[in-house]
């Protein structure tokens, strides 16, 4: 499987959701500093290539 090109915001994104995996789309979409449609966009993208692959407690 190729490499995923992330950037600035997936990353982001990424380590919000590691330090809390039940953060809301809105909060997670303002700390990225992006609005929340894209944001949900972003995630489901991530989740799709494998990236994210489930979320725990």
């Amino acid at each position: 499987m190729a490499r995923a090109k992330l950037d600035r915001i997936d990353r982001r994104i990424l380590s919000d959701l590691q330090s809390n995996g039940r953060m809301t789309n809105v909060e997670l979409a303002e700390r990225a500093g992006i609005s929340a449609p894209p944001c949900l966009r972003r995630v489901r993208a991530l989740e799709r290539a494998g990236i994210i692959k489930g979320y725990h407690a």
